[in-house]
């Protein structure tokens, strides 16, 4: 017998062997060690006080993948039940409320059914709200800057004030229309009235924030999440009836911010391990319109 042929022919299937496991092996992060991953990417203090925090779940579990949207609606959840992603990053609440109490719907079905669901299937939801809005730049606005095909048109640093060609209202609204197909939007404004400078402010800032930007001499046009009927729309309407070439167009929260969660997925992949799959579920509107 050739020992020496056998000993190498030896140390060759142990060496694929060996190989073949190291390259097989998947990376084993719990759902704490991966919070602490994007704790350590974002640019920003991590604040104590904040409702980015953990909403379900056990942290220690390994995770099998991760699905990144904008609300942990129930059709989101049963997706990524589907695709065994058992953690779940969301910007918005998951129960109803900004700070996501839950004693209030201890005895209510809906949250009873959506909590047994999350249970049964052992999802961890984890909320991405303060934090990716406090880093530089915004996660957020990156994602709609992005999605509006508008990063020639910034006029600062802000990500807030932009400068179109000269146009028509109506126009603008028409060219606004083709980045979100099927969205209706709210529009409080003379559709022949001229704009030119537009100011952005997604989500829900407050209509202090809204109407501070309005006010500045050379914005003619808000894009803007949603407000109360009573504030930023009357403001709007006010200076319309006056004659003032200002206007609102409000694309609703969802439509004003879920890009940027979509910039997140793509942001998260930059450092977690690879071998961790990262999928973007997009919620959509949550109603329909008659």
């Amino acid at each position: 017998m050739n020992y020496k042929f056998t000993g190498l022919l030896l140390l060759t299937i142990t060496l694929s062997v060996t190989l073949f496991g190291q390259q097989g092996k998947q990376t084993a992060l719990n759902a704490n060690q991966i919070i602490d991953l994007v704790k350590k990417h974002v640019n920003c203090p991590w604040s104590a006080e904040t409702v980015d925090t953990f909403k379900s779940g056990n942290p220690d579990d390994l995770i099998t993948g991760i699905e990144v949207c904008m609300f942990a609606d129930m059709k989101a959840l049963k997706q990524a039940a589907t695709d065994k992603c058992n953690l779940i990053i969301v910007h918005e609440p998951t129960f109803y409320s900004h700070l996501d109490e839950t004693k209030t719907y201890e005895n209510d079905p809906v949250y009873q059914g959506k909590r047994k669901f999350i249970n049964d299937n052992k999802l961890i939801i984890w909320r991405f709200h303060d934090h990716i809005h406090r880093t530089k730049p915004d996660g957020i606005y990156v994602g709609m800057i992005e999605k509006l095909g508008w990063k020639q048109n910034q006029t600062d640093s802000s990500m807030i004030r932009f400068r179109f060609e000269s146009q028509k209202l109506s126009q603008f609204i028409s060219r606004l229309k083709s980045a979100f197909p099927g969205s209706t939007f709210r529009v409080v404004g003379n559709p022949e009235m001229k704009v030119t400078n537009v100011a952005l402010a997604v989500g829900a800032p407050g209509s202090t924030g809204h109407i501070k930007l309005l006010r500045e001499e050379n914005i003619d046009l808000l894009i803007a999440g949603e407000a109360p009927e009573w504030e930023t729309y009357q403001y709007v309407y006010d200076a319309l009836l006056l004659e003032k070439n200002k206007a609102v167009i409000f694309l609703g929260h969802t439509n004003s911010e879920e890009a940027g969660m979509n910039y997140c997925a793509r942001w998260l992949k930059g450092f977690i391990p690879k071998d961790i799959p990262i999928k973007y579920f997009e919620n959509g509107s949550s109603f329909v319109t008659y």
